[in-house]
């Protein structure tokens, strides 16, 4: 009976750092496999996250660009005001040299992480512009992004997509021109990414969030 018991016991383990936060089943030896392997890299995300902070120490003193541990991964906040002019898509000359900075370190301490770029506008109606709406402009935005770090760069394509979500994701009040400012941005997302293994045989590579979504809490 205890046999049985313990054989049915479901245990639930988060495993945390610095704001990543993921929740397993334990007793497996796939899921025992997928919490060593997620411990690796939340490891190696702290040291790309390091790594940032020294070689973007410039841009994050004059508040450019912001680096957080989130739920989604490593994010490097970027302004939009510094990436585009107003109701542009096309990145501006001296923002290049900080997205150099982030591809080296995409290409060259990061090779084996999936890169998420999402583009981000304050809720100012289009009005003078060829967009739309917002989503068209903050779309463009992060493939002009993708792009560049894939055409001139030479990060691998296979690892970067591209997402918009206009006005929709407001981190500041739109009230006040500071709100909207912070609200104008593009997030890149270095995502941790695990290998199921399935009867000792390695699947398909996701991303760790949409293997535990069912229990992320």
């Amino acid at each position: 009976m205890k046999r049985a018991l313990k054989t049915g016991l479901v245990v639930l383990i988060g495993l945390s750092l610095a704001g990543c936060t993921f929740i397993f089943q334990s007793g497996r030896r796939s899921d025992k496999q997928t919490i060593e392997e997620l411990s690796r890299q939340l490891d190696d995300l702290s040291q790309a996250k390091q790594l940032l902070e020294e070689r973007l120490g410039q841009e994050i003193s004059d508040k450019q660009i912001k680096l957080q541990m989130m739920e989604k991964g490593l994010v490097i906040t970027v302004v939009g005001d510094l990436l585009f002019d107003s109701g542009k898509a096309r990145i501006r000359n001296d923002a290049y040299p900080l997205l150099d900075k982030v591809a080296t370190i995409l290409k060259e301490n990061m090779a084996n992480f999936n890169v998420g770029i999402e583009g981000y506008t304050d809720n100012v109606p289009i009005k003078y512009s060829k967009w739309k709406s917002n989503w068209e402009l903050s779309t463009t935005r992060a493939l002009s992004v993708l792009h560049y770090l894939v055409n001139d760069r030479g990060v691998a394509p296979e690892r970067l997509s591209a997402i918009g979500f206009g006005e929709y994701r407001p981190v500041a009040t739109n009230d006040t021109s500071a709100g909207r400012k912070q609200n104008r941005r593009v997030e890149i997302v270095i995502q941790p990414k695990v290998t199921k293994v399935v009867e000792g045989k390695a699947a398909a590579e996701e991303t760790i969030f949409d293997e535990a979504k069912e229990n992320l809490k």
